[in-house]
């Protein structure tokens, strides 16, 4: 079994590394006074584990019958044939309608549903910055209409890839990245836990995983057991490049030469062919940056992108945006 799944947090209290997050779910779980929520964060910080157990401290016993959560990055990159064979839609799928009204249909029909023994469900949305801007503006009115039976909770990475319509209706939780110490201490808590003769680990073994997880708890925990049921060691997991990390290379080799207009479509396929947000680009630029360049222009110009990220609604626009001012001011 995976390690992801056997370590995964149940209650709030197992939430690492977000104290004022779990603090404020624990308060409106007590009170029962839940309002909407824009759950933000990169992966691997707790979001989704955080979701369902501040549901179970609602709900107890009940609360997947009071919970509701939809995959729309799953339906919106698949399309109907998601909704097809999901036994929770066929029945309600309707084929002579457009994925978009199926979408409002189906959230509807969800929303409708009295809440079992509570004043209110959750209708939650994994990965809603997958949403399109008619979806969207769709949940919105669904969001005013059901507000009295139903709790919506959008869960992102990035909150600018949610409209304002409904941003404002919600109240933003920041998930961040997890500190390293938090990681090493629960990195050692798996190891304890660890039954029957396994490879040892050592310190400089933890401290490569750490450094390669960046934040992410979960990637950290998955390089972990690969490094102990495996043969392959800690130092070749971490040194190994993925295909975004060559991609995000071969961007400033491209500005470097000059060619902006290459660099940009580049940057496009790491935000739609690789699924990436915004802050995941500028983390997969930063490490590069780290790694071949001793550029403080270039440093400048990717912290101030990742600040304005978090305040725009148009990643592509800072992004472009950035690439030409590094044409400018790193390599002229």
């Amino acid at each position: 079994m995976l390690w992801i799944e056997t370590y995964r947090p149940a209650v709030l209290g197992e939430i690492l590394g977000q104290d004022s997050v779990v603090a404020s779910l624990s308060s409106f779980a007590a009170s029962g006074n839940v309002p909407h929520l824009l759950i933000s964060g990169p992966h691997g910080t707790g979001k989704t584990a955080a979701i369902e157990a501040f549901a179970k401290v609602l709900y107890h016993d009940h609360w997947e019958e009071n919970t509701s959560i939809f995959q729309t990055g799953d339906l919106f990159e698949q399309g109907k044939a998601y909704l097809e064979a999901d036994e929770r839609y066929a029945h309600i799928y309707q084929k002579d309608l457009s994925l978009i009204a199926n979408f409002k249909y189906i959230v509807r029909w969800y929303a409708s549903i009295r809440p079992l023994d509570a004043p209110f469900k959750l209708m939650v949305f994994e990965d809603a910055g997958a949403l399109t801007r008619e979806a969207q503006q769709a949940l919105r009115r669904i969001m005013e209409q059901f507000s009295g039976t139903c709790r919506f909770i959008l869960c992102a990475q990035n909150q600018s890839a949610i409209i304002p319509a409904i941003a404002s209706r919600c109240l933003p939780l920041f998930f961040g990245p997890i500190a390293n110490q938090v990681i090493e201490d629960r990195l050692r808590e798996v190891l304890a836990g660890v039954a029957g003769d396994r490879p040892p680990v050592t310190d400089e073994d933890l401290d490569l995983i750490i450094q390669a997880a960046r934040g992410d708890l979960r990637r950290a925990i998955m390089m972990l057991q690969v490094a102990v049921t495996t043969d392959q060691s800690v130092s070749e997991i971490a040194a190994a490049r993925s295909e975004t990390s060559t991609v995000a290379l071969a961007v400033f080799n491209a500005l470097q030469a000059q060619e902006t207009a290459q660099a940009i479509r580049m940057v496009e396929s790491l935000l739609i062919d690789y699924g990436l947000s915004g802050k995941e680009v500028i983390s997969a630029l930063s490490e590069v940056v780290h790694r071949e360049y001793n550029a403080p222009a270039i440093v400048r110009a990717l912290a101030d992108t990742d600040h304005r990220l978090g305040h725009c609604n148009n990643e592509f626009v800072q992004l472009n945006a950035l690439l030409m001012r590094i044409a400018q001011e790193g390599f002229a």
